[in-house]
């Protein structure tokens, strides 16, 4: 591939793409605003550049050469692409790139993306669910919501949603006979879920290993409960919704706030992103609990 340090300079093209299709340098100057003698010296030298004969000069006007004429047809091609391309990108609206974990995005996230779209209505988000912590350069994330503890680098600022208050839940359809709250004891009985974090013996105060299917994520386990296959342990700020509504049931009494918190975290930047700061100071109002 040749270097683009080696290409051409752009007014050199432009003068050249402006001429071949005005076939006159007089029309050329006229529309890019300068002097018939600069768009004249600007094509001499990109032929001199090039090595090739671009335009035979006539008289009256300007004739391309075969060469000319399918170079030209190239460089049309790619100023169209160029212009395009910008017009796209001016027509884009504000894109915003939030990360989060999976959990975030199905609990909290997207049942509020309504909201969030009534609310600011000229950004695009585009959500990236991941259990991985983002690189804000590298993957072009403008803000994250991720468990982790402080002190924050330098470089980052973060703020508090919410700490993690565990709390062990289940369907109503497993409930069924069942007289709440539970005992720990009597809740060790009933089918455990687990996820990645595996809080259930710190929960339960034991160091044992405790049966029942495992999930890579908070949100599976979840979703397991929810379907009657046990009882899942989760964070309240997850489940508070189906809490309310009746799709969930807390099992015990008992709960459980465990290190570290999660929080909403942006780079320090001097150069403010207004979308990416709107999107920010809403997730900061309706994600905290």
């Amino acid at each position: 591939m040749q270097s683009r340090r080696k290409l051409p300079p752009l007014n050199a093209l432009r003068a050249f793409e402006v001429s071949g299709r005005r076939l006159s340098f007089r029309a050329a100057a006229d529309e890019l605003g300068v002097t018939q003698g600069a768009v004249a010296q600007q094509v001499r030298g990109l032929e001199a550049h090039l090595g090739v004969v671009l335009f035979r000069r006539l008289p009256r006007g300007l004739a391309l050469t075969p060469s000319g004429a399918g170079y030209l047809a190239e460089v049309t091609r790619a100023f169209d692409t160029l212009a395009e391309s910008t017009q796209q990108l001016q027509a884009r609206p504000d894109t915003v790139t939030i990360s989060v974990t999976p959990t975030v995005a199905t609990k909290l996230l997207i049942p509020r993306l309504a909201e969030l779209n009534a609310a600011l209505p000229g950004i695009d988000l585009r959500t990236l669910a991941t259990e991985s912590l983002s690189d804000f350069d590298r993957d072009q994330v403008d803000l994250a919501v991720r468990l982790t503890r402080p002190p924050f680098a330098p470089d980052l600022e973060a703020r508090l949603l919410f700490r993690q208050s565990l709390v062990a839940v289940a369907s109503p359809h497993l409930a069924t006979g069942l007289r709440l709250p539970l005992e720990s004891a009597r809740l060790r009985s009933l089918p455990l879920l687990h996820d990645a974090h595996n809080h259930w013996p710190k929960f339960l105060g034991v160091s044992e290993k405790l049966p029942g299917l495992v999930f890579n994520q908070t949100a599976l386990a979840l979703d397991a409960a929810m379907a009657g296959q046990g009882v899942a342990l989760a964070c309240r700020a997850f489940v508070a919704a189906d809490l309310a509504a009746g799709r969930l049931l807390q099992m015990t009494d008992v709960t459980k706030t465990v290190a570290p918190d999660f929080y909403l975290v942006r780079k320090r930047d001097m150069h403010v992103n207004s979308a990416a700061s709107a999107v920010w100071d809403w997730c900061a109002t309706h994600l905290s609990q």
